[in-house]
């Protein structure tokens, strides 16, 4: 395939996830398990010989969630309480539900009572990842996750497996680094849009194949000469990018993503692994050294100095905050990096955006005016 068929292929996949999911189970022979946000160990669920799979909401009418969870929720966890009411998750082998939010624990108790299948698993997380007892509490929850995972498949999970599992998610992890890093390289070829649905592709596929493939892509595209966009240069932060019509008004725009801070998108893989310990503690450790991340307590909060570092970094003029109606944590750290960006002389557009929202137009003309600020 050229390199318009590999974008179109990758984008295709994030685009249509239930596609993708039953594809990928029927390649991979395994059978899916779902993974609710934010940051799961995925490399122990993937060592079980299960597929894990994102479950990040999607747009969809609201009819039997309120019997459940408030309208003043997040949308994504609305979302995904809606579908399973109605079904859609029934050919999960189960779903694993971490402990991140105030409306994550609610959806945890009230999915085990609405529904009885799939079978759910909990994760306890740790938020105050600097005490004397943080790396045992996270040892103790993974090999929680290992044994539940065990008596869910029959199948002893052994280090080796998860060994194995581990170098198979840093292969991915370096994959999707150099991909966002050759993004701002290739703006045109690769749009606001098409970025999105390529990195939310792997949520739905075997971190193997999507690997593959996305490096078949990336050759694709180094063998082509460098392109430049005449537009706005931007961050952006926030829970995720969605719906995709907002991505097509920065696209519309020239807009070029040079970095994201986004809890869907390189939050999930810009950390390094450490290079020495056992693999339960390497493991482990990546939940400890996360920095800048509004859902785990830090003293001294530094995502404002990580947002200004990436402005730098990349030259970008900008940040742009996608800030998920209800999302508590991210509504909490927001006044304070605001402060540090406006202190910094960053320039910022703060767009309020829900997984259901029906109307883009006005958020279209703030983009608009922003897209003319910073080329003026």
């Amino acid at each position: 395939m050229n390199t318009k068929e590999l974008i179109a292929a990758l984008s295709q996949a994030g685009r249509t996830p239930k596609k993708t999911i039953a594809r990928s189970v029927q390649e991979s022979g395994k059978s899916p398990i779902g993974c609710f946000p934010i940051y799961l160990p995925e490399e122990i669920i993937y060592a079980s010989g299960l597929l894990p799979v994102g479950m990040w909401g999607g747009q969809t009418a609201m009819t039997e969630v309120d019997r459940y969870i408030q309208g003043f929720c997040c949308s994504v966890m609305r979302a995904n309480m809606e579908l399973g009411l109605r079904g859609a998750y029934q050919d999960l082998r189960a779903i694993v539900i971490p402990t991140y939010c105030d409306t994550m624990k609610s959806i945890l108790a009230n999915w085990t009572v609405a529904l009885k299948e799939p079978q759910v698993l909990s994760y306890t997380v740790l938020q105050n990842r600097n005490s004397s007892g943080s790396l045992d509490f996270i040892l103790y929850q993974n090999e929680k996750l290992r044994a539940d995972l065990s008596a869910l498949t029959g199948r002893t999970i052994s280090d080796g497996d998860i060994e194995e599992a581990f170098q198979v998610y840093e292969a991915y992890r370096s994959a999707v680094r150099r991909f966002v890093a050759l993004v701002q390289e290739y703006p045109v070829s690769l749009s606001p849009t098409d970025r999105h649905l390529i990195l939310k592709a792997a949520w739905f596929m075997d971190k193997k194949e999507y690997t593959k493939q996305l490096n078949q892509l990336m050759d694709a595209l180094i063998a082509q000469p460098k392109e430049r966009l005449a537009g706005p240069r931007v961050v952006v932060t926030g829970l995720m990018m969605e719906p995709t019509k907002l991505l097509d008004i920065f696209t519309e725009n020239r807009f070029t993503i040079v970095a994201d801070d986004l809890a869907h998108e390189s939050r999930q893989f810009r950390t390094l692994s450490r290079e020495s310990g056992g693999v339960m503690e390497r493991i482990a450790c990546r939940m400890i050294d996360l920095k800048g991340d509004t859902f785990f307590y830090e003293e001294n909060k530094s995502k404002g100095n990580c947002l200004i570092q990436q402005v730098k970094d990349k030259q970008a003029d900008g940040v742009v905050v996608c800030m998920f109606k209800f999302c508590d944590p991210e509504e909490f750290d927001y006044p304070v990096y605001k402060k540090e960006l406006t202190d910094a002389g960053v320039p910022m557009l703060y767009l309020e955006v829900d997984q259901q929202m029906d109307s883009v137009e006005q958020i279209r003309t703030r983009i608009q005016s922003f897209a003319e600020m910073l080329n003026t």
